[in-house]
């Protein structure tokens, strides 16, 4: 039986004051306080999660990473909270429940909110050679199927009518990525990596047609998902929609696809997704099972995929380069600008190739 995703120690650097928080949860939500104790979840590399225990129930908090200010859209966590709520009011309810949002960076230092926690098992990448102790080829071949299906779901939800339409600009959207993108690269470079300035040239020459915009989570893997612990193969939430927006639904297919890992690819790669356990879809298989969900075209999946690893790896290079200014010190930050040469190496292979390696 698998474990349900348990939160650690909180990080030296990262704690929380509790006694600052309950005052003002006294007077803005009394009935979620007074927090008794505080641990954090351990995974991902961006905004960061603490596990919140009252003596009324279970909460997650949510902040963005010291240093975060400089970097737009990721870490705005009135948007995120407007997104959980706007995404409850549809009808989807694989989501956490929205409950607070602060905004006062007097209280803690930095706007946060607070949701209801899901429980349920995380699938975290690192503990991928434990688990394949335990899950099994079908297991784990029902599960991809089962996050495939959900993410054509995600895309199916109407827009226009919900009124998610108006958290984005869906026109362009894909030419915007690709050109800020490059814009943030520039920002956080630390290095000379020419291998990414070839490959953001190659994605503003190639930028499709495109699709018709769906939301997008833009973070969807599998450990973003909360699984149920007596049915692995039943999502009971999606987490981090920090970066959710509305484009072009294949996008959000490239950036998947850039996270999932094969048996044959490297150990850094590996390092992002179980996915390469026995059993899973493959990464064309993947495509063709959303391709047959949801109706779409994906003959021109390899430049969303190439888009998505590029992406990938400026995330990794902002981070490096906060921990290099030492805006933080956590310890898995410092070897990431090796991970930022294996990625855009790994686009560049792709298009060599001309197929998703």
């Amino acid at each position: 039986m698998l474990s349900v995703d348990q939160p650690v120690s909180v990080r030296t650097g990262e704690e929380l004051d509790t006694g600052r928080l309950n005052q003002y949860l006294a007077q803005a939500n009394p009935a979620i306080g007074p927090v008794a104790s505080v641990a954090q979840f351990p995974g991902g590399y961006s905004n960061l999660t603490y596990f919140l225990r009252s003596d009324a129930a279970e909460y997650v908090l949510r902040r963005p990473p010291a240093g975060a200010k400089a970097i737009k859209g990721g870490h705005d966590m009135g948007r995120e909270f407007r997104i959980l709520s706007a995404l409850q009011q549809t009808g989807y309810h694989k989501i956490p429940a929205p409950l607070l949002y602060c905004d006062d960076e007097a209280i803690l230092g930095y706007p946060f909110y607070i949701m209801e926690r899901v429980e349920g098992v995380i699938l975290r990448a690192h503990q991928a050679r434990q688990l394949a102790q335990t899950l099994t080829a079908d297991t784990m071949r029902h599960l991809s199927e089962a996050l495939c299906d959900n993410l054509a779901e995600l895309h199916a939800i109407d827009i226009q009518a919900t009124g998610l339409i108006q958290i984005g600009k869906p026109d362009g959207y894909v030419q915007r990525q690709v050109e800020g993108w490059h814009k943030r690269y520039q920002a956080a470079q630390t290095d000379e990596i020419a291998v990414m300035d070839q490959l953001a040239h190659w994605l503003q020459q190639h930028v499709p047609a495109g699709q018709a915009p769906t939301l997008i989570h833009n973070d969807y893997k599998y450990d973003n998902v909360v699984l149920d612990a007596q049915n692995l193969t039943r999502i009971k939430a999606v987490l981090d929609w920090e970066m959710t927006t509305v484009g072009d639904p294949l996008m959000d297919l490239g950036t998947t696809l850039s996270y999932w890992a094969e048996a044959t690819d490297q150990d850094f790669e590996k390092g992002f997704n179980l996915s390469w356990l026995p059993g899973n879809l493959t990464r064309q298989a993947f495509a063709d099972r959303y391709a047959a969900k949801s109706g779409r075209d994906v003959s021109g999946i390899l430049y969303y995929y190439v888009f998505g690893l590029f992406k990938n790896s400026v995330v990794l290079q902002q981070i490096y380069s906060r921990y290099k200014k030492g805006l933080t010190s956590d310890p898995r930050f410092a070897g990431l600008l090796m991970g930022v040469r294996a990625l855009s190496d790994k686009a560049r292979r792709s298009l060599d190739a001309q197929q998703m390696r």
